[in-house]
């Protein structure tokens, strides 16, 4: 039997050793097999891995440089989000319509600005005497109505926290604001959330503190590439009597076991809504792992902060146009194109390794003149 075997073998051997392509397949695995980074260092002599552990240690107190780095890279964005800043309540004061802006700030040409003009003229021309009739009747609207409400609306990631009955408080959000921890202070940032007064919460801002870190981790240094989100604390919102978006109340009937009697019970169940964003999953403090789908709410919590941080708040008004979410998509599509690229390279790369000059000679001459 073992004879056998040993026969099988070798004429699988005979058969791989006479076709070019399997052995060439083989000798290619064997080749990335024995020059893996891990088989490289293996194979070092015992002085040179010495060495490589000295260059290791050198890589990590480089890490450390970069935290410091980062650390000041935190204080020149507080520095410079104190610049920012009036020309942000300028906003603001736009959007809610405390200021009007002069002629001459709202100038502003853009490649549509002739089209929407000649429509615009042909559309009053059209609509002259109904415009008349309408104009004693509509009120002039004030600021930018609903401004943040359709930034959250646009933002994929954001609208899909939003809820209809989350809408309607929206609409009363005037401002959203970054501010910086001061210096000395552990690194965070603070989203403000900036409310007039409405019929739905006592609150006149809501607020959200992302706590950051800015060293490598003891356990992993080399995996270190700037400062991170390590936890977040919300605020308590003041809701008023049956305002409440982020509950809802149901009712359920009851039988009881003994007498048979059956009664109504009425109970509150948490109920989807963004504003659970401002009471988030909370990083166990006693260093207890989180489940699934808790780390992957706190990991899209991190996300949703560090984009009001990053785009939303700087660029608001390129959210509300749609300008910016043109420039991601087109950002986007140019990294696909990319990958399409390098696979189209890849499949001429195989096409040419296949090719075989005596398949080719034997093809009917029409197919050659194609």
């Amino acid at each position: 039997m073992e004879g056998e075997k040993n026969e099988v073998k070798g004429k699988v051997g005979d058969q791989v050793m006479q076709n070019p392509q399997a052995l060439a397949a083989l000798q290619e695995r064997l080749d990335s097999v024995s020059h893996t980074p891990s088989t490289i260092i293996e194979s070092l002599p015992r002085s040179v891995k010495r060495r490589v552990n000295a260059l290791k240690q050198l890589q990590v107190k480089c890490a450390h440089i970069e935290a410091k780095f980062y650390e000041e890279v935190h204080e020149l964005e507080r520095k410079y989000a104190a610049l920012y800043q009036p020309l942000f309540d300028q906003r603001r004061d736009v959007v809610t319509g405390g200021v009007e802006p002069t002629d001459e700030e709202c100038e502003w040409h853009s490649d549509r600005e002739d089209e929407e003009e000649l429509a615009d003229e042909l559309m009053k021309k059209a609509t002259v005497e109904e415009n008349k009739a309408d104009a004693a009747q509509e009120e002039e609207p004030k600021g930018i109505p609903e401004f943040w409400l359709t930034i959250f609306r646009s933002v994929d990631m954001l609208s899909d926290l939003l809820q209809e009955h989350d809408e309607p408080i929206l609409k009363h959000l005037q401002d959203i604001k970054v501010k910086f921890s001061d210096p000395g202070e552990p690194m965070s940032f603070t989203l403000e959330f900036h409310f007039e007064p409405n019929s739905y919460f006592n609150n006149t801002v809501l607020t959200k503190v992302y706590k950051m870190k800015s060293e490598p981790d003891p356990s992993e240094p080399f995996s270190f590439e700037g400062p991170e989100i390590v936890d977040c604390d919300g605020c308590e919102i003041d809701w008023k009597k049956g305002k409440d978006v982020t509950v809802k109340t149901i009712k359920k009937k009851q039988k009881h076991k003994g007498r048979g009697t059956v009664r109504t019970v009425v109970k509150q169940v948490p109920n989807d809504s963004f504003f659970n964003f401002f009471n988030p999953v909370k990083v166990s403090g006693d260093g207890e792992a989180l489940d699934e789908d808790s780390e992957f709410t706190l990991a899209t919590d991190f996300e949703i902060g560090h984009f009001f941080r990053e785009r939303i708040v700087p660029r608001a008004v390129l959210y509300f146009t749609g300008e910016a979410l043109e420039d991601e998509s087109f950002e986007e599509e140019e990294g696909e194109e990319g990958e399409e690229e390098d696979h189209e390279e890849e499949g001429e790369e195989d096409d040419e390794a296949d090719y075989d000059p005596k398949k080719e000679a034997t093809q009917p001459a029409e197919c050659k003149q194609q």
